[in-house]
């Protein structure tokens, strides 16, 4: 099997003309070029440069245009609006169920979880998710509800978001033991 990006003019000659030192040279001159054009003709497919992670802001927005991706905002960092575009089509796929929502606040703002208005005793219709990213407050709270709206179904409404924190911090604890004897002498 050839590779394309491994190949070589002059393995292509048939052996009279490898013998030939003209021929056999211009066709060891013709590699480096053949070899350039392998390289710029890869960085055409904009699908093969999105998944290396070597496409500009620019470009994401365009086809962020084009794929038709939900939820987009053009102040996203890079690495973010990749993630988006790698998985538009999925969203696309599984729009309207809770694991959409859970995946788009998951590169959004880090874990989240859905529950379902059954899972917690709530009203029919109606979910809440839970996340643990302290930056989903009054800062990006619109952010937060206008990536939830895009994804979930227009029949669910979301009830509340549950913001839990963990914090680390030291517990120290001890014990005392005293031993004594009471002596009673008359």
């Amino acid at each position: 099997m050839i590779n394309i990006d491994q190949i070589s003019v002059y393995d292509l000659l048939p052996p009279n003309a490898q013998a030939d030192p003209t021929v056999s040279a211009a066709a060891r001159a013709l590699d480096s070029h053949v070899q350039q054009l392998n390289k710029e003709v890869e960085d055409l497919s904009f699908y093969r440069r999105l998944m290396q992670g070597r496409i500009t802001d620019a470009e994401a927005d365009e086809r962020a245009w084009q794929d038709h991706v939900d939820f987009w905002d053009t102040t996203l960092p890079l690495e973010q609006k990749v993630q988006l575009l790698k998985n538009a089509k999925e969203f696309h796929r599984i729009k309207g169920t809770p694991g959409a929502i859970e995946d788009l606040i998951t590169i959004l703002f880090g874990e989240g979880k859905v529950e379902e208005w059954f899972q917690y005793g709530g009203e029919p219709g109606y979910f809440r998710v839970t996340t643990n990213n302290p930056e989903v407050t009054l800062d990006r709270a619109q952010e937060f509800y206008r990536a939830v709206e895009s994804v979930k179904r227009l029949t669910a409404h979301m009830e509340e978001v549950i913001l839990s924190q963990t914090e680390s911090f030291n517990l120290y604890h001890g014990a005392g033991v005293h031993v004594s004897e009471y002596i009673l002498i008359r």
